[in-house]
C-alpha cells in the first residue's frame, strides 16, 4: 500500500531537494573560489611577465614573516617579506625567499632587481 507522498530521505517531507539544494550551493561556490583563485594567480603571473626587469638603488626599511596554518595536525607554512625604499622615497614591499630573508637585514642599502611583483634579486655594493 502506498500513501502517494514522497517522504523523501528525511522525516516530514521533501527534505532530499533541500540537501540537493544546499549541497549543489556549497559545490558551486568551492569551485567558483578555486576557479577565481587560478584566474587571480595566471593574471599576476602574466603582468609579471610581461613587466620589464628592473634594478635600482634602493635600502632595505622593514622585514616581516607571515605564517598561516598550523592548528591541530596540520602544518605551518611562512611567508617571507621584504620592503624596499628607492631614492625617490617611494616603498615596495616584495615576496623574498626564506634564503634571501636570512641575508637581508633591515638598513642594508644596495640594488634590488625585480620584475613586476616577482622580486628577483637584492646585492650589495662590493667594498
Amino acid at each position: 500500500m502506498s500513501s502517494g507522498f514522497n517522504m523523501g530521505p528525511f522525516p516530514g517531507g521533501n527534505g532530499g531537494d533541500l540537501f540537493l539544494i544546499i549541497f549543489t550551493s556549497v559545490l558551486v561556490l568551492i569551485i567558483g573560489t578555486f576557479i577565481i583563485l587560478i584566474i587571480k594567480s595566471l593574471m599576476a603571473w602574466s603582468s609579471n611577465n610581461a613587466s620589464p626587469i628592473q634594478s635600482l638603488n634602493c635600502k632595505v626599511v622593514a622585514k616581516r614573516m607571515h605564517v598561516s596554518g598550523g592548528s591541530g595536525d596540520s602544518s605551518a607554512s611562512t611567508s617571507y617579506y621584504a620592503t624596499f625604499e628607492f631614492e625617490d622615497r617611494s616603498r615596495l614591499e616584495l615576496e623574498v625567499g626564506r634564503e634571501q630573508f636570512g641575508y637581508i637585514v633591515e638598513g642594508d642599502q644596495g640594488t634590488l632587481t625585480y620584475q613586476g611583483t616577482r622580486f628577483k634579486e637584492f646585492s650589495r655594493p662590493l667594498l
